[in-house]
């Protein structure tokens, strides 16, 4: 028997429930499932509602929806909201664009260890395999699918992955797409910051404060296997705002930032 630790699936969305959809369809199709499964969801209409509470009747695990209302990009705010209410102590972290590998939440918790986080690539797919897989409301994807872009990140070797090393930092790579981390360490670190408002930054400010903290990042390779829909690319929203509140978490090696989760915490 696995000796895994209680683990949530935080997912984030904002009005895409077709490709919602998708990522709780694989979900239901993991190996190891997770304890619970928490949505964070930045202001979607009542589609993505209706999904989940479509999927709460079937999911064999408590399927929670934490929303708030749409006042733009404000991930940060609604991630810490939903973390807030987590009570595993393992967090894996996932968009809401992001079709799972059946073995990808046992993958992050197989690799898991108190000295770290984990993060890993996305799979992408192209816009016509995207539209296609959309339509037919399948979330079957392997190496050998049609339509995948940086395919090799689609191999699978588990036993080769576990003789690599951690990071000696964390790097650009670091997405919230695919990313685990302990409880204890976001609820430390304050979680993420709120000063983010608009997409860009938040992700990697998070895994810096981590490092400041002393937990190495090691990022998942040939395992922790997931595959992002392709959507127009997103364009960072004031760069300049972003780059001086990163800058000071670099030079002041920041932990716990100003601006985060504890106002949500009882």
């Amino acid at each position: 028997m696995n000796n895994y630790p209680s683990v949530t699936l935080l997912i984030s969305t904002y009005n895409w429930p077709e490709a919602l959809d998708l990522v709780l369809k694989s979900v239901l199709n993991q190996s190891v499932i997770p304890d619970e499964v928490v949505i964070a969801d930045d202001g979607s209409k009542d589609e993505t509602k209706e999904l989940i509470n479509g999927y709460k009747n079937i999911f064999p695990i408590p399927l929670r929806h934490i929303w708030h209302e749409d006042n733009g990009f404000t991930k940060t705010i609604i991630l810490n909201k939903a973390i807030a209410t987590i009570r595993s102590e393992y967090i894996i972290q996932i968009d809401g664009d992001i079709i799972l590998h059946k073995h990808f939440v046992k993958n992050h918790l197989e690799n898991c260890n108190k000295n770290l986080f984990l993060f890993g690539s996305r799979v992408t797919l192209t816009k016509e395999k995207s539209e296609r897989i959309l339509s037919q409301k399948k979330s079957n994807l392997n190496l050998f699918s049609s339509g995948l872009k940086k395919r090799m990140r689609a191999l699978y070797l588990p036993f080769v992955y576990k003789t690599r090393k951690p990071e000696k930092s964390v790097t650009g790579k670091l997405r919230g797409a695919n990313m685990s981390y302990w409880k204890d360490d976001a609820i430390a670190i304050n979680g993420y910051n709120e000063d983010y408002l608009g997409w860009g930054f938040e992700d990697y400010d998070f895994g810096l404060r981590l490092t400041f903290l002393g937990k190495m990042p090691k990022r998942l390779k040939f395992t922790g296997i997931c595959f992002h829909i392709y959507h127009k690319p997103s364009i960072l929203e004031n760069p300049d705002k972003g780059n001086k509140i990163q800058n000071k978490t670099v030079s002041e090696r920041i932990i716990r930032c100003q601006n985060g989760i504890d106002k949500y915490l009882t």
